[in-house]
């Protein structure tokens, strides 16, 4: 297995909530962090997820053409092409980070084409898209989200949610570090009403307990991720108790019979110890260990990782140029030394180090040897 099927990204999915691990999602932005990205993964025998953001997606292909579309094509072209000699593991493809403003111009179009793809037999391009709501109303987002879920499940693909708001900044958006970064047990109740539990298509849920993008120093960020079992614990059990109904106004979302009960709605006895929510993790650099092991213990099975990996990819490339310094540039009419500023010889430097940070990733969060065969 190389690019992972739907089927075989729901076996992943599936496997991580069971089995109390949490797959790395690493953002890329080149071919050389992709190639990184694999190598960690392979390293550690473990399947994962490999994304792209808005502005990763644009850089991808290139200054000149500064077109998502074409940047997350070309990308996913490459990764397919690449992942094929890495056949013992198994890599998800996911957009992510997509706010309101790009819907029409970035995830929509993937969408509208992975659906083409799946109607002429073929295998999506991606396998799961992220919609990010967090800038918008609840309300809103989750309309938003009705709609996506129809197109993902048109497409073969997984969606990601985001219910409450991420602190710092991605992609130059901003949130503050405050009281917003935290989704309720209430917020959990109104998703599960309006996008049901899987029976309208399979979607991740990234509530937020504190999250914050980016790196700080510690104190700053105050995670709460027993905040995220107490959401879980609620839905399971309104499930269980049959309180949940739909509140849908888009007729989309299953209707309640006369006992409260959504048709086709999971058996609580499906969920695996009561999680009926695949969780995503955000802004998760500096977290301490016990917190990302209370996280995925509570539900998490993917954890975007973005910053921790640029460093290490800047750092080993930073470390050649000063170690070499006279080499690399051609100071006080030298020539200096073509071996060492050879991009290939720097660019192995930053891959090396990047995997290596992708298999820590991989150990930290329980997924590392845990390859499906």
């Amino acid at each position: 297995m190389t690019i992972a099927t739907p089927e075989r990204y729901a076996q992943m999915l599936d496997a991580a909530r069971r089995g109390g691990y949490a797959y790395p999602a690493i953002n890329v932005t080149s071919t050389q962090t992709l190639n990184a990205a694999l190598q960690g993964f392979a390293e550690a025998d473990s399947d994962g997820i490999i994304q792209v953001s808005v502005g990763g997606a644009s850089y991808f292909s290139g200054r000149r053409v500064n077109d998502r579309v074409v940047g997350s094509l070309a990308f996913a072209a490459f990764a397919h092409e690449v992942a094929s000699r890495y056949p013992h593991i198994s890599i998800a493809l996911h957009t992510d980070h997509c706010a309101k403003q790009y819907l029409d111009s970035w995830v929509i179009p993937l969408l509208v084409r992975e659906a083409e793809q799946v109607a002429h037999g073929e295998e999506p391009a991606f396998q799961s898209h992220m919609w990010d709501g967090s800038t918008v109303p609840l309300d809103e987002n989750l309309d938003i989200a009705s709609k996506l879920l129809e197109r993902s499940a048109a497409a073969h693909t997984v969606l990601e949610i985001e219910i409450g708001a991420v602190g710092g900044e991605e992609d130059g958006h901003r949130a503050g570090i405050d009281a917003k970064l935290y989704s309720t047990p209430a917020d959990g109740l109104e998703v599960a009403r309006r996008l049901g539990l899987g029976e309208r298509g399979p979607y991740m849920a990234a509530f937020t307990f504190g999250n914050v993008h980016g790196a700080y120093k510690p104190g700053v960020v105050k995670l709460r991720p027993e905040l995220l079992g107490e959401i879980q614990h609620e839905v399971a059990d309104a499930v269980k108790d049959g309180l949940l109904e739909s509140g849908s106004r888009d007729g989309n979302t299953a209707i309640s019979d006369n006992n409260g009960h959504l048709p086709n709605t999971p058996d609580p006895a499906d969920f695996p110890e009561n999680k009926p929510f695949a969780l995503v993790f955000h802004g998760g650099s500096g977290s301490s260990r016990e917190d990302i092991a209370k996280a995925v213990s509570y539900g998490v099975v993917k954890m975007n990782i973005d910053t921790d990996t640029q460093y290490a990819f800047t750092r080993a490339i930073a470390g050649h140029m000063f170690r070499h310094y006279d080499s690399v540039l051609k100071v006080d009419g030298e020539v200096g030394e073509k071996k060492f500023y050879d991009p290939r010889s720097w660019g192995r430097e930053g891959e090396d180090a990047m995997a290596k940070r992708v298999v820590e990733a991989c150990v930290e969060l329980g997924s590392a040897g845990k390859a499906l065969k």
